[in-house]
């Protein structure tokens, strides 16, 4: 079976036809356990696979929460429900037992969902496969008019989903979100097939499935942007203490972290460091009425992060990691390493080109510059292989480039 993708010229643009409203209309938010209980019958009852969707209010509200979870089932309909009035939903993923579950982009939602007792047994996820196929655009929109030759309207996609009652036009968009995923999984998983990627997709399906949430991050206050113009380690510990300050005013009125407080503001501050509350509010990014208002709670933070003792300022480069370097310091670092990476990411290049997959989903980049940064002692294929097998890499990934780097890296030195 033939594992070379069409090129994009030879795909003619399909026509698209609009999708203005389900084909069953939109049902009523379930609230009730009463409601949720119907639900969970109906789809228990369903048949095939079963599509599901979630809306957030990320930029709105603190943490990444749904407030809305859909699904559809043929047989059973489309549910649209509310997480918040039913945080416990595992009565619909017992109903759904052993069945798949079809997402777009699972990885997004498969963590907040299990926080409400929704675990599939399987998924396939249509923008992983899209991937897998070489799609230019994977965006769902992108990818349903391509594949099926429908419009999805994406308008209603970062609006404030924690919003009561929810409406109408957003629930439309909601509910079409799920209706045509099913129709969109069976078209990709022709492809797949068609192109000997079935396997690689099964297997990529399984490793987002089975993925761990996310490890806490060792000093997230770093991640502020424009945090690396910043030269004191004065200049650092304003920027964590008023960090500290705006995640506990963020979660405790339940509003993004960066409505209460830009990242631009913490850093200017940092780069002012002013003395009172006057000084502070002079400041441009303090202006603002919101702003000016908690000023002398941002002060207070900013008094804080002054009078730490040197010894409790943070130093200016965050923890260390048994990460390499960044590649593009190799070359004077370690020339041999860069060496090696050079002629690997030839390989990986010229064999995602060859069977139209994207490099980073080929082989994963961090998998690739340990391997080439630390190789085995003896580099072979079967070194190579658990190389990559202990960063990650699936076995379909391996078949495929363990041999091909082993000897490019063996060739590079």
């Amino acid at each position: 079976m033939s594992q070379t993708a069409p090129s994009a010229s030879a795909v003619e643009e399909p026509d698209i036809t609009p999708l203005t409203a389900p084909a069953d209309g939109v049902p009523d938010v379930l609230t009730t356990p009463a409601g949720l209980a119907r639900a969970v019958e109906a789809f228990a009852g369903g048949s095939g696979p079963v599509a599901v969707d979630a809306e957030r209010a990320s930029g709105y509200r603190y943490g990444q929460q749904n407030y809305l979870v859909q699904l559809r089932r043929a047989g059973a309909g489309t549910a649209l429900v509310d997480p918040v009035a039913l945080p416990d939903l595992s009565g619909l993923s017992d109903a759904l037992h052993g069945v798949e579950w079809v997402f777009h982009a699972a990885s997004q939602d498969l963590h907040a969902l299990s926080e409400q007792g929704l675990v599939p047994d399987a998924i396939f996820d249509t923008e992983l496969a899209a991937r897998l196929l070489g799609l230019e655009r994977v965006g769902l929109g992108a990818v349903v008019a391509e594949v099926l030759g429908l419009g999805l309207a994406k308008e209603h996609s970062a609006v404030d989903w924690s919003t009561r009652p929810l409406p109408a036009s957003w629930l439309t968009y909601a509910a079409l979100d799920v209706e045509v995923l099913v129709d969109l999984r069976d078209a990709l998983a022709e492809r797949l097939e068609a192109q000997g990627k079935s396997e690689w997709a099964r297997q990529e399906f399984e490793a987002v499935r089975l993925a761990p949430p996310p490890a806490p991050r060792v000093d997230p206050w770093r991640r502020v942007s424009g945090v690396h113009s910043l030269r004191s380690r004065r200049q650092l510990g304003v920027v964590r203490s008023l960090w500290e300050a705006r995640e506990d005013n963020a979660r405790r009125r339940d509003i993004s972290p960066g409505r209460v407080l830009p990242d631009r503001a913490i850093v200017a501050a940092a780069q002012a460091l002013p003395r009172n509350v006057g000084a502070l509010t002079a400041l441009p990014t303090f202006a603002g009425r919101g702003t000016s208002r908690r000023a002398p709670m941002w002060q207070s933070a900013i008094d804080a992060g002054l009078a730490l003792p040197e010894a409790d300022l943070p130093p200016l480069r965050g923890p260390r990691t048994d990460a390499p370097p960044p590649p593009r310091a190799w070359a004077d670092r370690e020339p041999e390493a860069a060496a090696r990476l050079d002629a690997a990411r030839a390989v990986v290049v010229e064999l995602s080109e060859r069977l139209a997959v994207p490099v980073e989903n080929l082989l994963q980049p961090d998998a690739l510059r340990r391997l080439c940064w630390t190789p085995p002692q003896v580099v072979t294929e079967e070194t190579v292989t658990e190389a990559l097998a202990g960063r990650g890499a699936r076995a379909w990934q391996t078949e495929l480039l363990a041999g091909p780097l082993a000897a490019a890296i063996g060739a590079a030195g």
